[in-house]
């Protein structure tokens, strides 16, 4: 099956260098954290992977980040999509190199793919070599270890997992049980790299059958 690319589109992406201290005591932000950067993208777990590539590269940290129900196609607004996210950090040159690395990532370094032409039937399967410090919090390891980020339609995620697990020395450390917010699910597995690289082929693999016969049981 020939699988193509489908990337996410930067929304909106802003920045508030003086946090108000009413907002700033809402988000639970530091005292050293002034200033902040809001992002909206039409692909969620794009978002995510791009707010821990943010916190590798630039001196942020992620105080929140949410899906939006139904997706995208459902959106509250043009600029709204299926995702938020706010970077903070000390100064307003921090947060947009945060911002930056964000955009990029989001971009041109991790996207969905496409089991179909009409881009209707699409999976996550995209690995990271070394966690920033939201994704460790997130999946509870340390941060600096490998992981496979892993997201399918509900009946592919739960089978993809099984194969996952099964084809390589990985632990699920985050399940997102189906249907999440935008009727996905998944997790998140980790392991050595090569290991997670072996598990997330086998997840894409386990996919692109059950695409393929959906109903041979």
């Amino acid at each position: 099956m020939d699988l193509q690319p489908v990337k996410a589109e930067i929304l909106a992406a802003k920045m508030i260098p003086n946090v108000d201290a009413g907002l700033a005591e809402s988000l639970a932000l530091k005292p050293h954290q002034r200033s902040i950067g809001i992002l909206t993208t039409n692909i969620d777990d794009v978002g995510y992977t791009a707010l821990d590539a943010a916190t590798k590269k630039a001196d942020v940290e992620v105080v929140y980040g949410s899906s939006f129900y139904a997706g995208a196609a459902h959106a509250s607004g043009p600029l709204s999509g299926e995702f938020i996210g706010i970077l903070a950090g000390p100064t307003p040159a921090e947060v947009k190199s945060g911002m930056e690395v964000f955009c990029y990532t989001a971009e041109n370094e991790a996207w969905f793919y496409a089991l179909d032409p009409e881009a209707k039937h699409t999976f996550y399967a995209h690995v990271i070599s070394r966690t920033g410090s939201y994704l460790s919090e997130v999946a509870g390891i340390r941060e600096g270890e490998p992981l496979a980020y892993l997201i399918a339609p509900p009946l592919e995620a739960v089978m993809g997992l099984d194969a996952a697990l099964k084809a390589a020395d990985v632990r699920l450390v985050k399940f997102y049980k189906p249907p999440s917010e935008t009727n996905f699910g998944g997790g998140l597995l980790t392991g050595s790299q090569s290991s997670c690289k072996s598990a997330t082929q086998a997840f894409m693999d386990t996919v692109i059958r059950i695409a393929e016969n959906p109903k041979v049981y």
